[in-house]
C-alpha cells in the first residue's frame, strides 16, 4: 500500500508530498500477508444483508457473473489489456459478488490498516481514516470527494470526524444502493451523498472540492494518469488529495514466475486490472500536474 498526500498549489502546477508506509519499506509487495479479524458486523447489519436491504444480486446471475469475472484473469486465460479495456464490467462484477461478503466479515470500510498491539480491527480502521482526514486538513463545512467510495464506511466516518460534507463517487449500483441506506441509518444522508459515475470521467466542474481522497480504489483504474488528472481537475487550487494505493516496489521481478503468480493472485482476488510500480504511480502524478516531493 502506498500512502500519499498531494497538495495542489494555486499556480498551474501542484505540490505533492509523499510518504511510504513502514510496511512498504520493510516488505516486498508480493510477500504481505493480510489477516482479517472476526466478524465485526452488528446483528442489525447482518439481518439487513440477509433481507437484501440496500442491494442484492439475483441468484440466477451469480454463476454467470463468477464465470465472466474469472475469464478476465490470467488463471482463466485472460490478460492485462482485456482487463483494462473492460475494467468497468470487470470491477462491477467483482463488487456485485463480493460486497455483501466484505460487509458481513469486514465491516463498512473495505480497506486495510496497520494494527497496534491490543488494537481491534474496528479501532485500526477508524484511526486510519481519522489520520487521512487530519492529513487532508478537512475543516467543518468543506466539500470532500471520496473517489471509489464502496458502501461509504470511510465517507461516513470522515464526515462525522471532520463535520464536513462528503460525496462518494462510485460506478457500482449495488454498492450505492447499500450506501444510501447506511447513510440514512447513520443520520448523514442530509450532508453526504453518492454519485454514480466513472472516476475516469467525473461529472463535476473544475475546482469543485476542498479535498479529495481515495482509499485503495484508484488501483481499479485502467490508466493511473487519466484517473489522477481527473482528480487534479476537480480539486480546488491549494487543496490536497490523499490516497492509499496498491503498488509494487522495485523488489518485484517481472521475470520471476513466482512473483508473477502472486501478482496475478492479488489481481483476481481484488478485482484489479494491473498492479503498478510505485515509480509508475509517481510518474503519473507528475504528468497529471502534481509536483512530487518525498
Amino acid at each position: 500500500s502506498l500512502q500519499s498526500f498531494y497538495k495542489r498549489k494555486p499556480s498551474t502546477s501542484s505540490q505533492v508530498s509523499l510518504s511510504l508506509t513502514s510496511a512498504l519499506r520493510h516488505y516486498s509487495p508480493i510477500h504481505i500477508t493480510f489477516i482479517l479479524d472476526r466478524c465485526i458486523m452488528s446483528k442489525t447489519g447482518s439481518l439487513d444483508l440477509a433481507s437484501n436491504l440496500g442491494g442484492n444480486i439475483d441468484k440466477s446471475d451469480v454463476l454467470t457473473a463468477v464465470e465472466k469475472y474469472e475469464q478476465y484473469h490470467v488463471f482463466h486465460g485472460g490478460d492485462e489489456e482485456e482487463r483494462k479495456a473492460n475494467y468497468t464490467d470487470m470491477v462491477n462484477k467483482y463488487y456485485d459478488l463480493a460486497t455483501s461478503f466484505y460487509e458481513y466479515g469486514w465491516g463498512e470500510s473495505f480497506h486495510f490498516a496497520h494494527r497496534w498491539k491490543g488494537e481491534s480491527l474496528r479501532e485500526s480502521i477508524k484511526r486510519h481514516e481519522h489520520f487521512l482526514a487530519l492529513q487532508l486538513g478537512v475543516k467543518p463545512g468543506q466539500k470532500v470527494l471520496d473517489v471509489g467510495c464502496g458502501i461509504g464506511g470511510p465517507l461516513r466516518e470522515i464526515a462525522r470526524f471532520s463535520n464536513s460534507s462528503v460525496t462518494g463517487l462510485n460506478n457500482n449500483e449495488y454498492q450505492i444502493t447499500r450506501g444510501k441506506e447506511l447513510n440514512r441509518l447513520a443520520g448523514v444522508d442530509k450532508t453526504c451523498n453518492f454519485v454514480k459515475a466513472d472516476f475516469m470521467k467525473m461529472p463535476f466542474p473544475e475546482n469543485t472540492f476542498d479535498a479529495v481522497y481515495a482509499i485503495e480504489a484508484t488501483c481499479h483504474a485502467p490508466d493511473a494518469y487519466g484517473c489522477y488528472k481527473e482528480i487534479f481537475r476537480v480539486l480546488k487550487p491549494g487543496q490536497c488529495f490523499a490516497a492509499y494505493e496498491w503498488c509494487m516496489t522495485d523488489a518485484f521481478d517481472p521475470a520471476n514466475a513466482q512473483h508473477q503468480k502472486i501478482k496475478a493472485e492479488i489481481e483476481i482476488g481484488d478485482g484489479l486490472p494491473d498492479i503498478r510500480l510505485t515509480s509508475k504511480c509517481l510518474e503519473a502524478l507528475k504528468q497529471a500536474g502534481f509536483e512530487v516531493s518525498i
